[in-house]
């Protein structure tokens, strides 16, 4: 854990069934590591992926995070139900619980001060909902027990991308896009960039309809309420512009002609960072008191316990945690 000023990170084990355990015992076994995370979650769990894996993890049960760990050990926090006997690579209740309550127990501690924030590996939704979990995935989770508004920031060293709505059906992600929601994206935007260290983000709007509704041919939103939404934005001194059609704005984005794209919807703006490389890319949600990374993939259940889960994704994760750790509280709240 870290020493001095700076607050501890923690990273929760994800899905007890799918790749989590097995991607965070990879991370936590590298040598170059900068600096070990408190672990939430059943240890147990860890300490089965770490034996799959032949990593020979030094695993120390906490009661808190404050608790002192010996030298070259890593503190575990017990969170949620025990989860050792849930079946690899199946969806299940337990393991949603699990997921769950570890998820639970990051957010309090990051809330109360305890920790810098969180890096969490991938859940399941399906297990989420089989747990009776009244939420789809993190980001809603962490908005409710946070009381905030958030968004989404997809990043990598190429491109970065903010939605405007999350992990809703299509049909309600276009009755999402008001000026207010908009505004809202932009400012995040504006201001995960600039925690990000671009000393002066450009910040491209893209538009919801093909050719960006193409003077209102194609649907009345990108000129009822993108439109206005970017001019609100432009008055706060932020540099957004748009709507631009949102079948080019990624490749003007990654030539450098903007430093990030508030896409409308989720498939918008994930399909063009994660075609570009899974590995590469870390999701953000800004709008949070604390920090919050994750890696950009899933529970990948095919692979579960077989042994070749690359944890490339979660060290960026928790490498741009280590970046956003630095300023307290990067962006501001939001209406």
């Amino acid at each position: 854990m870290t020493t001095g000023a700076l607050r501890p990170l923690g990273l929760t084990l994800g899905d007890p069934a799918g790749i989590g355990p097995e991607i965070c015992a990879r991370m936590l076994a590298q040598n170059d590591l900068p600096e070990v995370p408190l672990v939430l979650g059943d240890p147990a769990v860890l300490e089965q992926a770490a034996d799959r894996l032949g990593l020979a993890l030094k695993l120390h049960r906490v009661a808190s995070a404050s608790e002192p760990v010996p030298s070259r050990h890593i503190p575990v926090l017990s969170a949620g139900p025990d989860a050792a006997s849930v079946t690899l690579g199946t969806v299940s209740c337990r393991a949603g619980e699990a997921a769950f309550e570890a998820v639970k127990a990051g957010i309090e501690l990051s809330m109360n001060g305890a920790l810098a924030g969180i890096v969490t590996a991938p859940i399941n939704k399906e297990a989420f909902a089989a747990a009776g979990v009244p939420f789809p995935g993190h980001t809603e989770m962490l908005a409710h027990y946070a009381h905030a508004n958030v968004a989404m920031m997809l990043a990598n060293e190429d491109i970065r991308t903010v939605l405007t709505s999350i992990h809703v059906p299509l049909k309600d992600a276009v009755k999402l896009v008001t000026r207010a929601n908009v505004l809202r994206a932009i400012r995040l935007a504006h201001h995960g960039a600039l925690a990000l260290g671009v000393s002066a983000p450009r910040v491209a709007v893209a538009g919801l309809n093909p050719h960006a509704g193409e003077g209102r041919l194609f649907g009345d939103e990108d000129a009822d309420e993108i439109v206005p939404a970017i001019a609100d934005a432009c008055a706060e001194g932020i540099d957004a512009s748009g709507p631009w059609p949102g079948d080019t704005v990624f490749m003007s984005a990654r030539k450098g002609a903007f430093d990030v794209v508030v896409a409308q919807y989720h498939d918008q703006g994930l399909i063009p960072v994660k075609y570009m490389g899974i590995a590469d890319g870390v999701n953000i949600t800004l709008g949070l008191p604390f920090v919050r990374t994750s890696p950009d993939h899933g529970t990948a259940f095919d692979i579960a316990a077989k042994g070749v889960a690359d944890p490339a994704s979660l060290r960026t994760a928790f490498d741009y945690a280590i970046r956003l750790r630095q300023a307290a509280r990067p962006w501001p709240a939001q209406p």
